[in-house]
């Protein structure tokens, strides 16, 4: 096991570091009042319910229930141990851990060839750089980029190389430097011939982009060839490092600009990245030859609020537009369209018109996602045929009924009036007649088909009044050493009537005998259990009063301890059933003695 980190520094990492600047890299959030609230990145949602409290230094999702403390972020959203979270931690603000570690044998072996996976793909970005811009060996292949329009500055902001024209070359240079062969085939950085075992490079003289991952590591690399070989681009296959549903070409170095701008533009390749960058269009990123995941819609929803959608315009491209625009929109992005002209993708755009154009009249006259639709639905329609204009219109009215702004409504509506010379008036009731008869067919929907309707959790979650009562208590103990201490003094010996309420108490009680002033993100540390860990962040968000007066503190004592005696009213109840039916009139009578005194109690 790694060596133990000292409790102090862990201390120290937890008073420096601030939970909403670590978040903030991974979520997009706005303050209101005393917290930051976003999307949460634990599970999918389109309207923020995901809550972090500087002043606690604890986040909680109302959601799906996720708190926690800046260790556990990290824990659960990148599946690592505590340790390591410290470590990560540390490191962001220069705090000497002052330790060795030293692994378990299983996963020494995991870890030593993963790190083996980015040593040797860093290694080769730097070869392949220097091949290309330092060497005899790659002079044509710069000159070959130099001719298609790239900058010198380009080919260093982008780490492009090139791969030498030779079978075994970086076989052998690996090898030579302890690569294992076996990893480096894993890695996807050689390939095994399977008639006789040997081993050959899968990039030969071609042109090397290497594929970053968020932390700007190289995981992969895209091969370009420089003749008629095919493919025309080669990419090397998913590993354990390089998965293309999780990957954003670019994206760590456009995330600060994707931040400032609000705005992220997505590309279909790398190539039009590259070019756009090349333009002064610096948080453009694109997907790996897949189409957009939610993975990669969650990498976006860290710091993005909007989208522009530069896809080509020939038809597989606008319908490729489309498609990731509702995937987009559905995560509740605001969408923009940059349609490319004339069947050119943004590179040649670039070339024929310049970086000003580009920037002004193709990313700055970006179309709103409606606008698009407009493009879109009139594709392979003769809008001279009676037929075909009719249905055109309809779909348009149908796409219009869903916008939720009545300000929007009307300047479609008028737009499409104008067009076609229609009355307003017969397209707003037709535009109505629509939308209701979706609204029907909705509601339909929702009750036929044997489908549940779903009703939001937290609005039918209602708990009895024990239950809220020992919530309440919880509250006020994380807040003062003293309420803990006098609720323990004041249940007599009794417990809560929840476990998990008994145990986090039985925890808070256990940490405040090892520190004098509560401190929430420490005892979200100190709690072992992950789901008990989740209900005090929960509680934590609770709004409470500032001080806990004696008569609040009795009424919520009451509720706790009365619970119990109901329960025991119930049992002897139930006893008293039991003694009347065997006509033991005697026992019955001393029953009804007992209920008669707790109900008295209450």
């Amino acid at each position: 096991m790694a060596n133990r980190i000292a409790e102090e520094k862990i201390e120290q990492i937890r008073q420096t570091v601030d939970i909403v600047e670590v978040i903030g890299d991974f979520v997009q959030l706005k303050k209101q009042g005393r917290n930051y609230f976003g999307l949460c990145p634990f599970h999918g949602e389109n309207s923020p319910s995901f809550s972090v409290s500087p002043d606690k230094q604890i986040f909680h999702c109302f959601g799906c229930g996720a708190g926690g403390n800046v260790f556990t972020f990290l824990m659960e959203l990148e599946g690592i141990s505590f340790q390591e979270a410290a470590i990560k931690l540390a490191s962001k603000v220069n705090i000497d851990l002052d330790i060795q570690f030293a692994s378990m044998p299983n996963e020494k072996k995991i870890s030593k060839e993963l790190q083996a996976f980015h040593d040797a793909h860093e290694l080769l970005r730097k070869f392949y750089h220097h091949l290309l811009v330092n060497t005899n060996e790659g002079q044509h292949a710069l000159e070959y980029l130099l001719g298609r329009g790239f900058t010198k500055e380009s080919i260093q902001k982008f780490q492009i190389g090139y791969s030498l024209n030779s079978w075994d070359f970086v076989y052998k240079f690996l090898t030579k430097r302890d690569f294992s062969p076996e990893w480096m085939e894993k890695a996807g950085l050689i390939i095994k011939r399977e008639k006789d075992g040997t081993y050959f490079d899968r990039f030969r003289d071609r042109i090397m982009f290497p594929i970053f991952d968020r932390q700007g590591n190289t995981i992969a690399f895209s091969g370009r060839t420089m003749g008629d070989d095919t493919p025309k681009y080669l990419n090397s296959p998913e590993t354990a490092i390089f998965n293309k549903s999780k990957i954003l070409y670019n994206y760590h170095q456009a995330k600060p600009t994707i931040k400032k701008l609000q705005t992220a533009v997505l590309f279909e390749g790398f190539a039009d990245v590259i070019a756009a960058d090349r333009a002064g269009v610096e948080n453009g990123i694109a997907t790996m030859g897949t189409a957009l995941t939610d993975e990669h819609i969650a990498l976006l929803r860290q710091s993005a609020g909007s989208v522009t959608i530069c896809y080509d315009s020939d038809n597989a491209g606008i319908e490729a537009a489309f498609r990731a625009g509702n995937h987009l929109l559905e995560a509740g992005f605001q969408i923009k369209v940059a349609v490319m002209p004339d069947g050119l993708d943004p590179d040649e755009y670039i070339k024929q018109h310049g970086s000003e154009r580009f920037r002004n009249e193709v990313i700055g006259a970006s179309l709103t996602w409606m606008a698009f639709k407009f493009l879109y639905f009139r594709r392979g329609k003769n809008l001279q045929n009676e037929g075909d204009r009719l249905s055109y219109i309809e779909q348009i009215i149908k796409e219009i009924s869903k916008l939720t702004k009545a300000v929007e409504r009307d300047h479609y509506l008028r737009q499409l009036a104008g067009e076609f010379s229609l009355s307003l008036d017969a397209l707003r009731d037709q535009q109505k007649q629509i939308y209701f008869a979706e609204k029907r067919k909705d509601n339909r929907n929702v009750h036929s088909n044997n489908k549940p309707i779903i009703i939001p959790k937290q609005s039918v979650d209602l708990k009895p009044a024990f239950h809220t009562a020992e919530r309440c208590l919880i509250a006020h103990m994380l807040k003062s050493r003293d309420v803990a201490y006098k609720v323990q003094d004041s249940l007599q010996g009794s417990t809560f009537n929840v476990d998990e309420h008994q145990a986090i108490m039985t925890y808070l009680l256990g940490f405040y005998e090892e520190h004098l002033q509560p401190d929430s993100s420490a005892f979200l540390s100190y709690i072992q259990d992950d789901n008990l860990r989740r209900m005090v962040a929960n509680i934590e968000m609770m709004s409470i009063n500032d001080e806990l007066s004696d008569q609040e503190l009795s009424d919520y004592l009451k509720q706790v301890l009365n619970h119990k005696k109901l329960l025991k009213i119930k049992e002897k109840e139930a006893e008293l059933k039991e003694a009347e039916r065997q006509s033991d009139f005697s026992k019955a009578a001393a029953i009804g003695i007992e209920i008669y005194q707790l109900r008295k109690s209450l």
